[in-house]
């Protein structure tokens, strides 16, 4: 029985683990989790909100599944004071940093029943997460004047190109974009470049492309169907991210599935406090996804097809939803029809 860690970060998190829970329960998913609090899941029980437990457990198994870590109570996202160094922490990067993860992958592709203004879109967004402007490596020069930092170096370049050229190939990918600014930013973005070329050479089967970064939101909103896996940075990675998201019916249409060095966290790009989504409100879909390729990563394809099956007859039936997407079904509403689907 495969052991993988379950991380709860609190508010929608809680809806969404209960139904995933039960889904995975309902299809026979032979899996056993290993549950921790962390970010403000945590803080409420009166705990570290970066526990030293979970990283050892992450590290130990290999592989967790992750909701979105929330910020403490009433912290605001806003910007620091003249008086402090630095914005509130975000936990989900920093979770991120502590495992020494260097790679997100996002997989964009149309849900069956899910509007949206384009059809055949499947495509693998592979983004750097170890440094770039994400290393938040900033200072005030003098008041009015900020210097922010925008790290690239050739080893972790190196090593997320070998990353995304092996993920293409295990997916039976024909083309990697490598997407980046070195127009303009000749240093930085030249430097990723030149290791995107250097890797090349190593995967001749393999059709490299380069774009720059504006031009391929452009092409992202006219002809999604040319991308197979696009790589880019952190700060590139993040805007496409969301932006591929978009074009297949949001949020909720998507996962997220960070790796490491020995480890992979499968992971909620969306999460929300009870006070903005009340409880039993929110599309479970977001957790749902992640531990459906988790369930593909671990061998188990027959059960990550048959929820999809299920999710896909539940959206193209239409009749039970939740808000987000359309509809007025409860997050207990919308699992029991996923859950009766699966037969």
């Amino acid at each position: 029985m495969p052991k993988v860690v379950f991380v709860q970060g609190g508010g929608v998190g809680v809806d969404q683990e209960a139904s995933v829970r039960r889904i995975l329960d309902a299809v026979g998913a032979d899996i056993q989790f290993e549950a921790f609090t962390a970010g403000r899941a945590a803080l409420e029980q009166g705990r570290d909100a970066l526990p030293a437990a979970v990283f050892d457990a992450v590290q130990a198994r290999g592989v967790a599944l992750k909701t979105k870590l929330l910020p403490p109570k009433g912290a605001s996202l806003g910007l620091p004071t003249r008086h402090t160094s630095a914005a509130p922490v975000n936990f989900n990067v920093a979770f991120r940093r502590k495992l020494g993860m260097f790679a997100s992958v996002r997989p964009v592709h149309n849900l069956p029943g899910l509007p949206s203004r384009f059809t055949g879109v499947s495509f693998l967004l592979v983004r750097e997460i170890s440094e770039d402007l994400y290393t938040a490596s900033e200072h005030e020069l003098v008041p009015g004047v900020v210097q922010s930092f925008k790290i690239v170096t050739e080893a972790a370049s190196l090593r997320f190109f070998r990353f995304a050229f092996e993920l293409a190939k295990r997916h039976g990918r024909k083309t990697v974009h490598c997407i980046h600014k070195a127009n303009i930013l000749k240093l930085a973005d030249g430097l990723f470049l030149d290791c995107f070329r250097r890797v090349v050479k190593d995967y001749p089967d393999i059709t490299p492309k380069e774009l720059i970064v504006d031009n391929t939101c452009m092409q992202l909103v006219s002809r999604p169907g040319q991308f197979e896996v696009m790589a880019a940075g952190n700060l590139y990675g993040d805007l496409l991210s969301d932006l591929g998201a978009g074009l297949v019916g949001g949020v909720s249409a998507t996962a997220a599935v960070n790796h490491g060095d020995g480890v992979r966290v499968y992971e909620a790009v969306y999460g929300a406090t009870h006070e903005a989504v009340p409880p039993d409100r929110a599309n479970p879909l977001p957790l749902i996804l992640p531990a459906v390729e988790l369930l593909r990563d671990l061998g188990n394809t027959a059960a990550a097809d048959r929820i999809m099956n299920a999710v896909g007859a539940v959206l193209t039936d239409g009749r039970v939803r939740t808000a987000d997407i359309g509809g007025t079904a409860s997050t207990t509403e919308f699992t029991d029809a996923i859950v009766k689907a699966l037969g």
